[in-house]
């Protein structure tokens, strides 16, 4: 009888550890991954532990490459946690570009507003599904580490892709790391997820290796034309 009740607390342990560790919330709903996120926020750049080298040489200064030949560019971050990417694009010099952080935590939000300059970003507590943006919206839409614990993905994509501007940029994470199969239905592999953006109106997809969760990928709406003729 005790081995029975030590398997079964192991057993409701090991549930929670999945649930609330290694998926974060993800299959409790949006609400509850807000809330843990919430609960986490002072402490979320140190569990993170980002590089400030790092930041600037793979995400700061791609972006601000991308966004050089634009004029006036707007950019959206979906999920934008702290600001990681607002943050790391202004403290490059001559960046000329407004940046929308787009995050439904309160408690992230406002550490990430006092991180970045008023001017140059804007912070909108919403969700990633639907977001609040006209179609053909943004130059380039950034969501980094945020896919997997969205509701649905393909839909999150989808919607990611309607406000990019035609031919606009996509800079996100695929998570591709041993506990990403333990996220049930929210991950892709490697092979499948540039089938799953050409899907979702993507093209001229990159992928980079990037860390030992996480694959960084760039790729671009498809323009106007292309989209009609797969259509």
């Amino acid at each position: 009888m005790l081995v029975y009740i030590i398997l079964i607390i192991f057993f409701i342990v090991a549930i929670i550890f999945w649930e609330l560790i290694v998926s974060e919330g993800t299959h409790l709903g949006k609400r509850f991954v807000v809330w843990l996120y919430d609960l986490a926020a002072s402490q979320y750049e140190r569990i993170k532990q980002f590089d400030n080298q790092w930041e600037q040489q793979f995400l700061a200064r791609p972006v601000a490459s991308v966004l050089g030949s634009l004029e006036d560019p707007l950019v959206l971050d979906v999920g934008a946690g702290t600001g990681r990417l607002a943050k790391g694009l202004f403290q490059l010099e001559n960046i000329r570009a407004k940046v929308i952080c787009l995050e439904p935590s309160v408690k992230m939000s406002k550490i990430g507003r006092n991180q970045t300059p008023d001017n140059d970003a804007e912070w909108v507590r919403a969700w990633a599904v639907p977001l609040p943006f006209l179609e053909s919206s943004f130059d380039l839409v950034a969501s980094l580490e945020i896919l997997e614990f969205t509701p649905d993905p393909r839909q999150t994509l989808a919607e990611m892709a309607r406000v990019l501007r035609p031919d606009g940029y996509l800079l996100m994470t695929n998570r591709v790391g041993r506990e990403a199969r333990w996220i049930l239905g929210k991950t892709f592999s490697r092979k499948e997820f540039p089938d799953v953006l050409e899907e979702a109106g993507f093209d001229t997809v990159e992928v980079f290796p990037w860390q030992v969760t996480y694959d960084l990928i760039w790729a671009r709406r498809k323009s106007d034309s292309s989209r009609g003729n797969t259509g």
